[in-house]
């Protein structure tokens, strides 16, 4: 099989791979854009159908190019989003493969092999965006594997339609499962929603533009030697949307303490309280995708790569974005996917 040569491969091409290659086509490199997904949105195209983002739209944009209002929506929905990513991909005519599936990069000499399922790229650089969609988190909670009703993860939820006359439990105090409980609660499903700890709804006037300053205010700060302000951790963990905010107001959502075991017929709580339930919901998170890097011998601690910045420390040629905080502040976001992707891109030019 021959091996197609380029200076940087991008792996995935949703909004962190997208932000690389306009930077990097600035900085005039020679490059590709592998994406496994068949067409352009990234996870956007596969989340639940109410999903809205916390921000408006002017403040959700990829570097370049503002992403534009959705006619009555202050906030934005997930097709919107898919819809401004693949015109940014077109605008700015990126060279994205789709329905391309990277299995694997490794050292090669002087260059990296990368390893797909339409052929091979050497290269002199690689940026992993890959994203965490795709690995989704299910602790090991007791019971787990006797129980007889469905258990979906968030990536498989869509409406609250297929629930319909259901016992639901919703597990996970974050922002998914706080919107996915006010889903299916406000067209009347009956839903549990069960939390490791107490929910924090942040203010209602917190939404993304806040979350973004605070967060890089926090970066800034470490990096400076100063205290650690806590960034978003220290103002809640729930974003307070319409659809949640209006939930909570009425009394839709309460949150009960984690539960202790699944059964063969629902849940047991440490107190020895049961309740029957036909479907759990887990929207307890979601992991790194980053498999195709193992044969670089760099995971760490918690299945983290350790990096300076975005680059790979065990691998200076290996960039790695929009996977948290660790690989730049509010990354794994629309608008703060630009500026470590701008840095990654400047370094690799440097490198080059």
């Amino acid at each position: 099989m021959s091996v197609q040569r380029t200076q940087v491969v991008v792996v995935g091409g949703g909004q962190a791979g997208l932000a690389a290659g306009y930077h990097l086509c600035r900085h005039g490199e020679d490059f590709v854009v592998l994406d496994a997904q068949s067409t352009p949105g990234g996870a956007w195209q596969h989340t639940w159908d109410s999903l809205h983002l916390f921000s408006p739209a002017a403040y959700s944009s990829l570097p370049g190019r503002l992403m534009p209002a959705q006619p009555g929506e202050t906030y934005p929905d997930a097709g919107h989003v898919v819809d401004y990513l693949a015109d940014y991909e077109k605008r700015y005519d990126l060279p994205v493969q789709h329905g391309v599936q990277v299995d694997a990069v490794r050292r090669d000499g002087d260059r990296l092999l990368i390893e797909t399922d339409a052929g091979n790229w050497s290269t002199q650089a690689v940026i992993s965006a890959t994203g965490t969609w795709s690995r989704p988190f299910i602790p090991a909670v007791p019971g787990r594997g006797a129980f007889d009703g469905r258990q979906l993860h968030t990536v498989g939820y869509r409406s609250p339609a297929e629930f319909a006359g259901q016992r639901v439990i919703v597990v996970g105090g974050g922002n998914s499962g706080a919107q996915i409980a006010a889903d299916l609660a406000r067209v009347g499903v009956e839903v549990t929603w069960a939390t490791q700890r107490p929910p924090r709804f942040l203010a209602d006037d917190i939404d993304g533009r806040v979350l973004f300053d605070v967060a890089t205010a926090r970066r800034r700060a470490l990096d400076a030697g100063r205290t650690d302000t806590g960034g978003i951790a220290s103002l809640g963990d729930i974003v307070a949307v319409p659809p949640v905010r209006a939930a909570r107001d009425a009394g839709l959502l309460q949150a009960r303490p984690m539960f202790t075991r699944l059964t063969a017929t629902g849940v047991e709580w440490a107190d020895g309280i049961s309740a029957t339930v036909d479907t759990v919901i887990w929207c307890t998170g979601f992991r790194p995708t980053l498999a195709h890097l193992a044969p670089l011998g760099l995971r760490g601690p918690r299945g983290r790569i350790a990096t300076d910045g975005t680059r790979a420390l065990g691998e200076p040629r290996l960039h790695l974005l929009g996977y948290g905080d660790w690989t730049g502040p509010a990354s794994a976001t629309l608008i703060g996917v630009g500026r470590p992707a701008r840095d990654a891109a400047r370094e690799i030019a440097t490198l080059l």
